[in-house]
Formats: C-alpha cells, structure tokens, sequence
C-alpha cells in the first residue's frame, strides 16, 4: 500500500528564513524568536530579509518594530505582537544606549 502526502500551504504559517523558526498562530509579518521579517513590497520584486532596525512607541501602550530591507533599504514598521520574545525586545529597545554613536565621556563635558 502506498501513502501520498499532499503539502498545502499554510496561510496562518510563517517560516523564518533568518533562524528557521516556524509558528502557525495565524499571518504575521516578523520572527516571533530573532524579529527579522521578509520584505513584502507592493509590486512583490524584493522578498528579501529585513533586520530589525529598533523599537519605536506609536502611541499609548503601541510598541513597533521598525526593519531595514537588507537589500534595498527600505524602511517599514509593524506592531510589536505579545508572543515576540521579550528579551530581544528589550535588547533591541536599549541598544542605542549599550551601543551610542557617540563616546559617553563628551556627555561630562556639556
């Protein structure tokens, strides 16, 4: 006796390309695990990765993340959902000040 499996695709399905982590919890748009995203343009020409950029607060108690393209650059921002990993959250949210762009000791000279 032979088994055929048929493979649909899952529209409530995504699959990380970044860290290969896979969630079926309905469509969403970014790595619940690493927040990396699939740069999903209108005309449908890019598909590639999109990093996460920052955290940025839309208004009262909405978080976003903003993502870069890493092949085009394009800039894009979706809501912050409650199953994304919290501690990447935050790491990304205080990377500024881990990370600042400028040396902190001019901060004691103004």
């Amino acid at each position: 006796m032979s088994h055929t499996t048929t493979h649909r695709t899952d529209p409530t399905a995504f699959h990380c390309s970044y860290c290969g982590t896979s969630t079926y919890d309905g469509p969403r748009d970014h790595c619940p695990q690493c927040l990396h995203a699939r740069h999903q343009d209108d005309a449908g020409l890019c598909g590639a990765s999109m990093a996460p950029l920052a955290v940025a607060v839309h208004g009262p108690g909405e978080w976003r993340l903003v993502h870069r393209c890493t092949t085009c650059a394009t800039l894009t921002s979706s809501p912050v959902r409650a199953d994304d990993h919290q501690v990447a959250l935050m790491a990304l949210a205080v990377r500024p000040l881990a990370q600042p762009p400028f040396p902190l000791d001019l901060l004691g000279r103004i």
